[in-house]
């Protein structure tokens, strides 16, 4: 059972990833330096954190970039 549950865990974390490095495909930085990737994310976080009107900014954003799927 416990085997069972590692494979559930690794299958749902191998998805999650799959569907991160989508995002960055899909916002058009697929060939950027993972050190460049990694400095966005950490400065949204950060800018995020500490002004709630720059996560609706970037939500609004994210929402159009999806279309109907804001998912």
């Amino acid at each position: 059972m416990q085997q069972v549950i590692k494979t559930a865990d690794r299958k749902k974390d191998a998805r999650e990833k799959i569907q991160l490095g989508g995002l960055i495909a899909k916002a058009g930085l697929r060939y950027e330096k993972r050190a460049l990737l990694l400095g966005l994310l950490i400065d949204a976080r950060d800018r995020i954190q500490i002004n709630p009107a720059e996560r609706e900014r970037l939500m609004a954003i994210g929402i159009r970039a999806f279309g109907n799927d804001p998912e």
